[in-house]
């Protein structure tokens, strides 16, 4: 009898345990419908989760809670841990402005929140671009752990047509500019055009063809980034984007979208407020 008492509060004491710090960043339950009846999913033992998709249906998370949205300003990013290579254009969308695109070949898919308004999260989703058994290891937020500043360095309105116009800026505007630093590109989508049904942007070192490195996981066969629904569209510099920036300049063109802002995203101390704590 006490050997039967000791184990079956050995299995209390398991299931009480708080959770570890990894758990309680963890989203994956949260996951539970589809936009689509087309297309389904199934939750494995792990956790880890198989999406059947089909062409930009959607795995749906609820964040709500009590019907109401969450706050997420605490945190620093939302990542997509992939159990396999992905096969297909993927993306991880926050809200209508915020999303993030990770081309074919991927296993890590993130949106870094970088002093965006995330005070009023209800739904993440996850897409794809064609139909194929997208397989999920994590979803998982990480703390916040800086502030990020935006510095103007550059403004207008070019509207890039089909790659017929183009924005240059000199390199002595990334004299500031460090490694893990981001270019932040405030934009919309030229819907003059019925017939447009995609839109995209493409950042390339001036006087070369060679694309900015920060985003090569976005980036198709031609260099080109993929936007979404108006908003901002970031970057986040590599050791040599901040060197051949600032020895080149950059050149940015692009497919029937119009930028009027680039900003440089430069990392501060955070410093926790009450509500953040």
């Amino acid at each position: 009898m006490r050997k039967l008492l000791t184990f079956i509060a050995a299995i209390v004491l398991v299931a009480c345990e708080p959770k570890s710090d990894e758990d309680a960043l963890t989203l994956n339950s949260k996951f539970d419908g589809t936009w689509n009846i087309h297309e389904s999913f199934e939750r494995n033992s792990d956790g880890s989760i198989v999406y059947h998709a089909i062409p930009w249906g959607g795995l749906v998370g609820s964040m709500s809670e009590h019907n109401l949205p969450v706050d997420w300003s605490k945190y620093e990013s939302i990542s997509v841990e992939f159990t396999e290579p992905t096969t297909t254009t993927t993306q991880l969308k926050i809200s209508r402005n915020m999303r993030v695109y990770g081309k074919p070949g991927i296993t890590n898919l993130t949106y870094y929140f970088d002093g965006q308004d995330v005070s009023q999260i209800d739904e993440v989703i996850l897409q794809t671009a064609d139909s194929c058994d997208l397989k999920v290891k994590r979803i998982y937020l990480t703390p916040g752990t800086s502030i990020w500043n935006a510095i103007p360095i550059w403004e207008g309105n070019v509207n890039f047509g089909n790659f017929e116009h183009h924005i240059l800026v000199d390199g002595d505007q990334f004299t500031q500019a460090q490694t893990g630093d981001q270019l932040e590109f405030i934009y919309e989508n030229d819907r003059s055009d019925s017939s447009i049904e995609y839109w995209n942007i493409k950042t390339i070192y001036k006087d070369t063809e060679t694309a900015l490195e920060g985003n090569a996981d976005q980036l198709n066969e031609w260099g080109c980034a993929s936007l979404g629904a108006s908003g901002v569209f970031r970057i986040r510099m590599s050791a040599n984007d901040v060197k051949e920036l600032r020895k080149r300049g950059l050149m940015v063109v692009g497919f029937h979208s119009i930028v009027s802002k680039i900003n440089l995203l430069k990392k501060g101390a955070f410093i926790p407020s009450e509500g953040n704590s």
